[in-house]
């Protein structure tokens, strides 16, 4: 049995290798969902359905434990998978499966409280903000999520998002490295206008941004804090595995990557962030 990672394309590898980082002897199964690359200008159902299917296929791999690396899926589809389709796929394959995603850790790491946490509201107006600004697809800015949950926990913190259309397709292509610093610095810039100033901390809400990362962290003021997200879940799955020892992981260190679009190798962009070539198999 192995680890399930999903994504609409190879945003993800960044939440897979940190995680293959920190269980190097389990085996791993990715999926890449290229053929229907990038999910954040698509409808709710449209992504709850591809998810969905994306989830069965990685099922079918012999994965027991999948996370969504993946932002749109996150905020779009992991709540209706998990309430309303993954009790019927452990009946079906007849074994524990679970469907994780990537924005609760996220979500943990930018406040620095546990997900259980829920604020007292006591009305006392709030003298000092710390303003986080988030980086992300149009379909995760839509959905509003960062700034509900993080609200919730704390009323110090004020949420930005600052929607980055294409931006994922871009990554996806390979697109050269002079284009992508225009693109993010403009959306960098975006929101500095809409705020009145930079944030002070900033999260990649989009996993496709996190192989950008530096560029990201040059556009942006020094000292801006930048939540990584593939540590905040690789440091939430090791206490999900340590809560749950049903879950039957393979200890053979496999390494599967799956994609439903052209199969064989990657952009150079994502051989180079990857650190060696990459070549995906057809699902």
């Amino acid at each position: 049995m192995a680890i399930g990672v999903f994504d609409s394309g190879v945003g993800g590898l960044t939440v897979h290798r940190e995680l293959t980082r920190r269980f190097p002897e389990r085996d791993f199964v990715y999926l890449a969902d290229q053929a229907n690359a990038p999910y954040g200008g698509r409808g709710g159902e449209e992504i709850v359905d591809l998810t969905r299917a994306g989830c069965e296929r990685l099922f079918e791999a012999g994965a027991n434990v999948i996370v969504l690396a993946c932002n749109t899926a996150s905020a779009i589809a992991l709540r209706r998978l998990q309430q309303t389709w993954v009790p019927e796929a452990r009946e079906r394959h007849g074994r524990p499966v679970n469907v994780l995603g990537i924005i609760v850790p996220t979500i943990e790491a930018a406040t620095g409280l546990p997900w259980t946490y829920e604020a007292e509201r006591l009305g006392d107006k709030i003298e000092a903000l710390e303003i986080t600004g988030v980086f992300c697809t149009a379909a995760t800015a839509m959905s509003r999520v960062y700034e509900i949950e993080i609200d919730k926990r704390r009323e110090d913190l004020a949420v930005f998002s600052e929607p980055c259309p294409g931006l994922a397709g871009l990554i996806e292509l390979g697109a050269p490295a002079e284009e992508l610093d225009v693109v993010v610095r403009d959306h960098v810039d975006a929101l500095r206008r809409r705020i009145g100033r930079h944030p002070d901390k900033a999260i990649l809400g989009c996993t496709h941004y996190e192989i950008v990362a530096d560029v990201f962290a040059s556009a942006l003021p020094d000292g801006t804090a930048l939540i990584h997200q593939p540590s905040a879940v690789a440091d939430a799955l090791e206490r999900y595995f340590e809560r749950h020892p049903e879950y039957a992981l393979g200890g053979s260190g496999r390494r599967d990557f799956l994609t439903t679009g052209k199969a064989g190798p990657q952009s150079d962009l994502v051989s180079q962030f990857w650190g060696a070539p990459l070549t995906f198999q057809p699902a």
